[in-house]
């Protein structure tokens, strides 16, 4: 029987995991394995690559372990590194040259300039995984807990106008600002094309979740679909009739497909009869948008935040919002539309009348 998608990716991820701990010292096994309930199968595999980071930096930077490979170190080295050695790894991600192998087997120099997030992120692995250590009295000292996060400057949320979005929609419709080439493969694609974009902008699904859709997933009974969220939560997600109206010709062109191999159950084929991959999708919908909006770099993410933002304006509920786009924590919702909360605190202002205007 076939694995299901999510499960698919989760198998690969774990093969992937276990060629990163063989490069990594015994104890970040025990570490990833006290993680795995709480964590998703992609999440530990950056947590794994942040610490190969490290123990290279501790191996580059710091003069005790110039002979050492990353699975040389013990739980006592740890132990003996202080802030310092920490915030000394903070100024190292800033910045870095590192040496990769090319398909020749040459190496190359890259230099690696990482972002605010990604430095926050590569932060959290450490304090993650030196709590996780501490917590379970496998090491002494924790300085990962003394460690400051980087201060991350709140970024504007990029979305779809309403007359964008109807704009967008009859682009992957009809295809006229597309290049020549590009239109011959949009009459092949044309109704998955606007199957997928309408799906996502109706639903607010991720792309991970729109691609990971089989065919048994979809059920125009209820207008719904089954998807399995992040975490492994199961769901199923609501569509509107505009969203049936361009998903069910598409599935009826479906059913009558010969697919390779393996993806007998995928609804959204690409045109090798293969299910539609991640990246695919994020290229479609750049291709697509930036006929439409090019001064706005719109990803798949940013459609799900354009159905974020609509049905926060149609329902003024953030607590709905949230259950519909699968946010576990509401205060993650809360500070994606702050500002349209503090929108609707502003609008609120003349609504109480003190007197009466035939007073």
């Amino acid at each position: 029987m076939a694995l299901k998608y999510y499960e698919q990716i989760d198998r690969d991820n774990t093969k992937k995991l276990r060629e990163l701990l063989d490069e990594l010292p015994y104890f970040c096994t025990m570490y990833f394995r006290g993680i795995e309930t709480t964590t998703s199968s992609r999440t530990r595999i950056a947590y794994a690559r942040d610490l190969k980071i490290f123990f290279q930096f501790l191996i580059h930077e710091n003069p005790l372990y110039k002979d050492y490979s990353p699975r040389d170190f013990q739980l006592e080295d740890l132990d003996q590194l202080s802030v310092t050695d920490l915030e000394d790894y903070l100024e190292y991600i800033k910045y870095r040259t590192d040496v990769f192998e090319d398909k020749h087997g040459n190496k190359i120099e890259k230099e690696v300039i990482n972002s605010r997030t990604s430095i926050k992120r590569k932060v959290a692995s450490i304090r993650t995984f030196y709590r996780y250590l501490y917590r379970d009295r496998l090491i002494k000292t924790n300085p990962a807990d003394l460690l400051q996060m980087p201060k991350l400057k709140e970024k504007d949320i990029i979305r779809l106008d309403a007359n964008e979005v109807a704009d967008l929609l009859d682009e992957v419709e009809n295809g006229e600002k597309l290049t020549r080439q590009q239109q011959v493969f949009h009459d092949k694609t044309e109704l998955r094309d606007e199957a997928m974009m309408t799906l996502m902008l109706g639903t607010g699904i991720r792309v991970s979740e729109c691609v990971g859709l089989n065919m048994n997933d979809v059920d125009f009974n209820n207008d719904g679909i089954h998807i399995h969220r992040k975490g492994g939560k199961e769901v199923t997600v609501y569509f509107g009739d505009e969203v049936e109206n361009a998903l069910r010709p598409y599935v009826e062109w479906r059913k009558h497909q010969v697919t390779a191999p393996g993806h007998e159950d995928a609804l959204f084929l690409s045109l090798r009869m293969q299910r539609m991959s991640v990246r695919s999708v994020q290229y479609m919908v750049k291709k697509y948008a930036k006929t439409v909006t090019p001064t706005k770099h719109i990803t798949p993410h940013k459609l799900r935040s354009t159905y974020g933002t609509n049905l926060y304006k149609e329902t003024g509920d953030i607590y709905l919002v949230a259950d519909v786009l699968g946010h576990n924590d509401v205060n993650t919702t809360k500070k994606h539309y702050a500002a349209l909360e503090d929108e609707r605190r502003r609008s609120a202002r003349n609504k109480v009348h003190l007197r009466s205007d035939d007073e």
